[in-house]
């Protein structure tokens, strides 16, 4: 038996970053995305964003490519947010992602992260983070991303 472990967070955006996911609808949106997770026979640890961006925490099993499987959620959320009352404002996802591994040590701390971004961004800007998240990675952002 293969014993495999991949746990992600991942980091969508909308186009250009606009503010078009209105947090008293982003419910909806969670739930769809919970649903291909589990579609997918992945685990959803946690989900949450804001206006132009969402957090999500979950596995993937061995069998599926994070490529494949970000590319089918940003397809199928976007055709789900173009036809749902309160999401009349979304165009489109930014064309990237930022997907950073996690081990279980961390699985605690990523998810009170995630859960409190409303409380996180009161004091750093979502540019701010995700520059964060990217130059972790061990890559510098290039701003040309901001208008995709």
């Amino acid at each position: 038996m293969s014993y495999v472990q991949l746990l992600y967070h991942l980091i969508i955006r909308t186009k250009s970053n606009d503010p078009v996911i209105p947090l008293e609808h982003s419910d909806k949106l969670y739930r769809y995305i919970w649903g291909i997770i589990k579609n997918k026979n992945c685990i959803l640890y946690r989900i949450n964003g804001m206006e132009d961006h969402v957090h999500i925490f979950t596995s993937l099993p061995p069998t599926i490519a994070l490529s494949d499987f970000m590319r089918e959620m940003k397809t199928e959320t976007s055709k789900m947010l173009k036809h749902t009352a309160g999401f009349e404002n979304f165009k489109a996802w930014s064309e990237g992602y930022a997907a950073l591994t996690c081990n279980l040590q961390n699985k605690e701390s990523v998810i009170n992260y995630i859960q409190n971004q409303r409380e996180h961004h009161k004091i750093l800007s979502f540019k701010e983070e995700y520059e964060k998240f990217i130059r972790k990675m061990g890559f510098k952002l290039d701003e040309r991303d901001w208008q995709r």
